[in-house]
């Protein structure tokens, strides 16, 4: 019978093996042993999901093919849902790396975060079945995936501000802004799934959102936009 590893104190709360696990509200960082047993599930999941889509993901073949207990998958996880979260998460942050190794070129910066989520973009299109499985798992998400959610959220607009140049410390209207931004970034992306956009309809719907970022970038520094005055209200 395989060895039911311990992932720590996030198991707290875990009454079985088979069935979703009550995480602790603030666990303690994982051990090199534990994030490599995580790094280990969620390329698994990938795999899976490149192969199969949402559909094949399932819980008892992630950790078969990940090597670890089905218990302990299920401390990590609660669920499908909390893993494909989880999953795109860890997608975006190898991509933030990818990028920043070579970073946009554009002259603004609404066409540095343009280029920057299109790339995004053409990464997700190589591996389309397992982009729908993480949007898929995005969209069920409910409360309790509140944390892995907010991750993917934080790390997108990680991605956005690097973009940017790097803004340290935005104000509330850019941060809304990007707030805009993250949202039609994963509406293009479900639309494309779906087939009921092409890759040009996204990009111009990448490339006019952005121009938000214009927008609140003049308004920083209390001037009008490129293209004109903010009109006020």
């Amino acid at each position: 019978m395989a060895k039911v590893d311990d992932p720590g104190t996030e198991a707290s709360g875990t009454s079985g093996t088979t069935g979703p696990a009550r995480r602790s509200a603030v666990a303690p960082p994982l051990t090199e042993r534990q994030r490599e047993r995580r790094r280990r599930i969620l390329r698994a999941t990938a795999r899976l999901a490149c192969r199969g889509g949402f559909e094949a993901v399932q819980m008892r073949e992630v950790a078969e093919s990940s090597q670890v207990a089905l218990g302990t998958l299920y401390r990590y996880f609660p669920s499908k849902v909390h893993l494909l979260v989880a999953t795109m998460h860890d997608q975006l942050e190898r991509l933030h790396g990818t990028l920043r190794k070579s970073p946009p070129a554009g002259e603004t910066a609404a066409d540095r975060v343009a280029q920057t989520l299109m790339r995004a973009f053409g990464a997700l299109q190589r591996e389309p079945r397992l982009a729908e499985a993480m949007a898929r798992a995005l969209t069920f998400a409910g409360r309790g995936v509140s944390p892995e959610v907010d991750q993917v959220s934080r790390q997108t607009t990680a991605i956005i501000l690097d973009a940017m140049g790097g803004l340290e410390n935005p104000t509330p209207e850019q941060l809304s802004a990007i707030r805009v931004i993250e949202h039609t970034w994963l509406s293009t992306l479900i639309t494309w799934l779906a087939g009921r956009a092409s890759i040009a309809q996204v990009r111009v719907d990448i490339e006019t959102v952005c121009r938000l970022i214009d927008v609140t970038e003049a308004g920083a520094r209390g001037q009008a936009p490129r293209g004109g005055p903010v009109a006020s209200g």
